[in-house]
């Protein structure tokens, strides 16, 4: 953030949505522009960091960058379609979470036991079936 703001002028105050406003006749970036900035490159290094991952399954370039374009947009979606939904199903946050915690342990015993994909693709079934139904019916009781 130091970098961006020796760089760009800022201002500590939002402006409605806007990326820019105007103070004094000078214009000027919101902390709106300064989180976008940041939420960029945190994909990019994402992005970044996964194209190793992909050259190990595939030497083909086209395929490295569809591989990663798709990821991007699908992560982005994926993001958007929870974002959307989390206040409609109260138990959705829990969820993801017991995912998160299943991916680290999951990687974390990786080195000495292989968690088949089907199995996997199942826990994850059952935990979002679960955190929907009980979202609803807990809605439909209140």
């Amino acid at each position: 953030m130091r970098l961006f703001h020796r760089f760009i002028p800022t201002t500590d105050e939002l402006d409605g949505q806007k990326l820019f406003t105007k103070k004094n006749g000078k214009r000027l970036a919101t902390p709106l522009l300064a989180v976008l900035v940041v939420i960029e490159i945190s994909d990019l290094v994402f992005a970044v960091d996964s194209v190793p991952a992909v050259l190990a399954v595939s030497h083909e370039q086209f395929i490295v960058f569809a591989a990663n374009a798709f990821a991007i947009m699908g992560l982005r979606a994926l993001y958007f379609l929870f974002a959307d939904i989390k206040d409609r199903f109260i138990y959705l946050k829990p969820a993801i979470s017991v995912l998160l915690i299943y991916v680290g342990l999951k990687m974390t015993v990786a080195h000495w036991y292989h968690v088949p994909t089907w199995l996997s693709l199942l826990f994850i079934l059952m935990v979002m079936t679960v955190a929907i139904v009980a979202s609803v019916v807990h809605d439909r009781k209140h």
